[in-house]
């Protein structure tokens, strides 16, 4: 299934050129234009998929099959200091391409161009407040 207004959709079919990395029966990856840092590479299932709340299981097992050997391969190539696997889903999370796909960030250091922020909430969270979270996520897990 495809999206004939998705770029990633054109960019599997041949429609949009790229620069690819890997490819399969499933998956496409390719470097991202943007390159935050050098090897910075998208990957992406073939099948359209807006984005993780969409993801169909076989397709995810498909897609993060092929994360190990690309990873392997941006070290071998760059030798990074670290990798980023990073996934945005919906506009408020960042999310600006509504095709599913996994960001791999090579690091170089600190000063390579990403910056991930984290903020340390664990003061507003007791044992019996992630308790409660924990079981609202469950019970959703089972429905």
């Amino acid at each position: 299934m495809t999206d004939q207004d998705c770029i990633f959709c054109k960019i599997i079919a041949g429609d949009i050129p790229s620069a690819k990395v890997y490819e399969d029966e499933h998956v496409y990856a390719f470097l991202d234009i943007s390159q935050v840092t050098k090897g910075h590479t998208l990957i992406i299932p073939k099948d359209h998929v807006k984005d993780i709340f969409e993801l169909p299981e076989e397709t995810a097992a498909n897609l993060y099959r092929a994360v190990p050997g690309v990873a392997k391969a941006l070290n071998k190539a760059f030798e990074p200091n670290g990798l980023n696997v990073l996934n945005n889903n919906k506009k408020p999370a960042g999310q600006s391409v509504f095709h599913y796909h996994l960001h791999l960030l090579p690091r170089y250091g600190k000063e390579d161009g990403f910056q991930p922020t984290w903020a340390d909430n664990s003061g507003d969270y007791s044992s019996e407040k992630l308790s409660s979270l924990s079981e609202e996520i469950a019970r959703h897990l089972s429905s």
